[in-house]
Order: C-alpha cells, then structure tokens, then sequence
C-alpha cells in the first residue's frame, strides 16, 4: 500500500508551502478590501489660507475622506469626544501654533485618549525645540506645509501600511543632527512628564492632583475649605478642559503624562 498525502517529508513540505500561499493569499484579499474603504483624516489648523491650500491638495488625491477641521487643539478633541473607535480618523494632520491648545499639547492628550490615531505634525516650524517635543508627544512623523499632495500621501501610506515616521527632507537633517548632539552629551537630564494644558488653574490642578491621590470631593472641600457644590464644579470644568468624561480617566491621563510625578 503506498504512502498517503500526508506522510513523509515531502508531504509536509507540501502542506507547508500550501498553508504559505494561503496566507499570502488571505492578505492580498484583505489589501484588496482595504483598498475600496477610504482612508479617514482629519486636519487641525487654525489658518483659513492654509486649511484651503491642505484641501486643495487633499482633493488631487483619491481614497480619502475627510472627517472634520478643527480650529485648534480644543476643538480638535472636542469633534474626538464621544467618536466610536470604528469612527475615529486613521489621521489626524496638526498643526504646531494655534490658538488655546497647541498641537503638541493636543497630540500629547489625544495620544493618551486615542493611542490608535497617528498624529503628523504639518507645520513652517523647523527648530530643533519644536521636533523634539513633537516627537515626544507621539507624532508619527513631521512635514512642512510647503510639501506637495504625493508627498501627504506617501507620508500616510508610510504611517499606515509600514508603521514608518514620515519627514521632510530639512527635518530628516535635524533630527539625525538633534540625535548626535543627545550622544555627545555626557548627562541629559530626563524628562518625561508634561505639563498641564494651560487652561487648567492653579485651582484646578490642586484638586485633580487631590483626586489622583484618591481623595473624594467631600475630603478635598474639608481640605481646601470650600463647599462640596464648588469642588463638583471644579471637577466638571477639569473634565471639560482636558476633554474626559469621568474620574477614572482624569486619573488615567495624570498617571500617563506624569503630571504629578511618579
């Protein structure tokens, strides 16, 4: 009786090789479907010359859906508040100065809130300063406004599709530069938490540090010497400025940018 399929070497070799194709198979049907979806971002730019110039170029493209623009940082997050996750834009263009919340403050928020959106910073600033923080606070890569449609594209394909960190070519140059001059020095001093939006009070900071430490509104009003009703109000306006429904989260986020240390 001879051997059936599934003996010897050259069976299993088969079946390996099989089970290869089907995989690569599997994929290139999974790309295929991908490929007829649009790929949702959003634009972040308080500039009305510039937000025309991005949806010009946006418009020389296909596959693409915008979902919103936001004014500034705080807007931003506000059009983010309440998205369901299969909602939320793949990518979210910000830029550096605006009004309020600048964008790396809002990606440093929004990273926290919504790790799995990418942030490219698109901006006219190229100090050594500004790359640093951006790249900090989670950006997935850092463009010049000058930058044409193909180069937006290649840059979300290249954050999408290869988990790549998109930047200009003047960019690319400083932060190899910025990269050597960190190793040449013999004692950096590290720093990784940020700093509290600048709409928060000293109030306010007061009393989230407070309900980090799992204080509850009636132990911080006896503490602070206000009433119940004020710290609630405090509370709520915390929970409006860093764009956050409850404690646990207030909590989470303080935890995550080390605001308070630890």
């Amino acid at each position: 009786m001879g051997k059936t399929c599934f003996e010897g070497y050259e069976c299993n070799r088969f079946l390996y090789y099989k089970l290869i194709i089907e995989k690569q198979y599997y994929f290139s049907e999974l790309g295929s479907m991908k490929e007829g979806q649009p790929i949702t971002i959003a634009l972040a730019e308080d500039n009305a010359v510039n937000v025309n110039t991005f949806l010009q170029k946006i418009g020389q493209l296909t596959n693409y859906s915008l979902l919103f623009i936001a004014r500034n940082g705080n807007d931003c997050l506000e059009q983010l508040k309440g998205l369901p996750v299969n909602k939320l834009p793949a990518i979210i263009f910000m830029d550096i100065e605006m009004p309020g919340m600048n964008g790396i403050q809002t990606i440093t928020l929004a990273k926290s809130l919504y790790p799995q959106i990418h942030f490219i910073v698109l901006t006219v600033f190229d100090d050594d300063e500004k790359i640093f923080d951006a790249i900090r606070a989670g950006a997935s890569g850092y463009l010049l406004k000058h930058e044409s449609a193909h180069v937006l594209q290649d840059a979300i394909i290249n954050v999408l599709e290869f988990g790549g960190a998109p930047m200009s070519p003047a960019i690319a140059r400083k932060t190899l530069q910025l990269l050597g001059k960190a190793q040449r020095t013999v004692s950096v001093p590290e720093t990784l938490s940020s700093s509290l939006p600048e709409e928060i009070t000293e109030r306010e900071k007061q009393i989230l540090q407070y309900m980090v430490n799992g204080w509850d509104a009636k132990r911080i009003a006896a503490t602070l010497n206000l009433s119940v009703l004020t710290v609630r109000k405090h509370v709520a306006n915390i929970y409006d400025k860093l764009h956050i429904n409850s404690r646990a989260q207030a909590i989470s986020l303080a935890h995550q940018q080390k605001w308070f240390g630890g």
